[in-house]
């Protein structure tokens, strides 16, 4: 009897990292959505020095996305139009 107690408990600590684990993931899916943009243009621009090219022109674009992101980020959305602007396009 005290063999499955042990065990049970040891299940029950494993299912909390997975909603842990689960809420991380969901976090980070909500911020890629909303800065990826931004990021996608860094990480272009990083690219470019490395290799010696000029990246001004990414430097711009991730400016402009996270003006954009920001805008986004400040207007007040209900569940139904929570993917509107999240770089999807509408859906007719």
């Amino acid at each position: 009897m005290n063999f499955k107690l042990k065990t049970k408990q040891l299940g029950q600590g494993m299912m909390e990292y997975v909603i842990i684990v689960a809420l991380i993931a969901v976090a980070a899916i909500g911020v890629y959505s909303t800065f990826g943009q931004t990021v996608r243009n860094q990480t272009a621009g990083l690219a470019k020095e490395i290799s010696g090219n000029n990246s001004e022109d990414q430097i711009k674009a991730s400016g402009e996305a996270s003006k954009i992101a920001a805008e986004r980020g400040d207007k007040t959305k209900g569940m139904g139009e929570y993917n509107l602007d999240n770089d999807q396009k509408k859906s007719k």
